[in-house]
């Protein structure tokens, strides 16, 4: 499964649907509903997943474009039972994460609901909570043990023909014996790893994704003037100053004030001052030639210079993810193949 909710990481919900569909076997994991529809809206055919809550109120919707939905909880269970038409089920199991799904314990509880309204689940699935750290393997091999117990539970009570799923990209690249039937790759289709301690020299992933934006403006300003809003950093010399038509509407996080950087030419260039809602300042005292309509690389590497999402995330104290996703969906995407 290639798991492309959060509008594909930040990537393009609809542009990474159309790069994967053809792959052999490939279904799509989504965050909701709406994500879901999206996509059928747009041609895609693939089996869908929705991995996250999904009203009542909508549940017919899924139904009508062959959605498959997660189910967490009894209450949803019951609705679904209730249902004339019913959209394909997962059942998540909750082993350890304590966020979303069955506890073990309600397995009997899950059983007698299924039994009670006929309902065959397509699928059973749990999520590790720190597979993507090797140096936690005992905790990610014990919820693998949990799921693998609900999972002979229901084989005993009759339901041995779910699809059977646990790893997203940390278990899928580390625990090879949680892949199980499927796995669900993330972050990791986008060329990122899951966390810095899981990445392994002999597979090598390329960030897919260039940030780009423009200068809007160049300006020389004297030494000792503050710049941007409420004056948080002085200029500690002349200084040429590029104005960026790009801020944190557009998912430039305020946190890299006075310590973030773009690519400009090649080199380069620090972020000046507060970040803007619309604009941000850079540094191109050192950067000859720096002109209005200049190609600046926010995220992204040119020549020998790079800048990815996980460099950002260590000075904001974030993750990639994080990064990533807070991207404006409204923003252009183009999609480059590979020749």
């Amino acid at each position: 499964m290639a798991v492309i909710k959060s509008n594909a990481y930040g990537h393009g919900l609809v542009h990474a649907a159309h790069a994967l569909e053809h792959l052999p076997r490939i279904s799509f994991g989504v965050d909701s509903i709406t994500e879901a529809l999206r996509l059928r809206r747009e041609g895609i055919q693939n089996p869908i997943l929705v991995l996250g809550f999904t009203l009542a109120s909508r549940m017919q919707e899924a139904v009508q474009q062959h959605i498959m939905l997660t189910v967490s909880t009894m209450d949803a269970l019951k609705v679904v039972g209730t249902l004339k038409r019913r959209p394909a089920i997962h059942i998540k199991i909750d082993t350890g994460m304590h966020r979303q799904g069955f506890f073990p314990a309600d397995v009997p509880s899950v059983v007698r609901l299924l039994k009670y309204f006929n309902i065959k689940p397509a699928g059973i699935f749990t999520h590790f909570a720190s597979a993507k750290d090797p140096a936690d393997r005992a905790y990610t091999e014990k919820q693998l043990a949990i799921f693998r117990g609900v999972i002979s539970e229901m084989e005993r009570a009759g339901y041995g023909d779910m699809v059977r799923h646990a790893a997203a990209s940390g278990g899928t690249l580390l625990f090879p014996e949680s892949h199980l039937d499927m796995v669900r790759v993330g972050m990791g289709l986008y060329g990122y790893w899951p966390s810095p301690e899981s990445y392994r020299k002999k597979i090598t992933l390329k960030p897919v994704l260039t940030w780009k934006t423009i200068v809007s403006e160049v300006k020389s300003i004297p030494k000792g003037v503050l710049v941007g809003y409420d004056g948080t950093e002085r200029v500690r010399r002349p200084t040429r100053m590029a104005v960026l038509s790009v801020g944190y509407w557009h998912g430039v996080d305020r946190g890299l004030s006075g310590k973030g950087e773009a690519l400009i030419r090649g080199q380069r260039a620090k972020m000046l001052g507060r970040i803007s809602m619309d604009m941000t300042a850079v540094d191109v005292t050192d950067i000859p030639k720096v002109k209005q309509g200049d190609e600046v690389i926010l995220i992204g590497g040119t020549g020998t210079h790079a800048i990815f999402a996980d460099e950002i995330a260590e000075k904001i104290q974030t993750t990639a993810y994080e990064v990533l996703t807070r991207i404006n969906p409204l923003i252009r995407r183009i999609v480059i193949h590979d020749q």
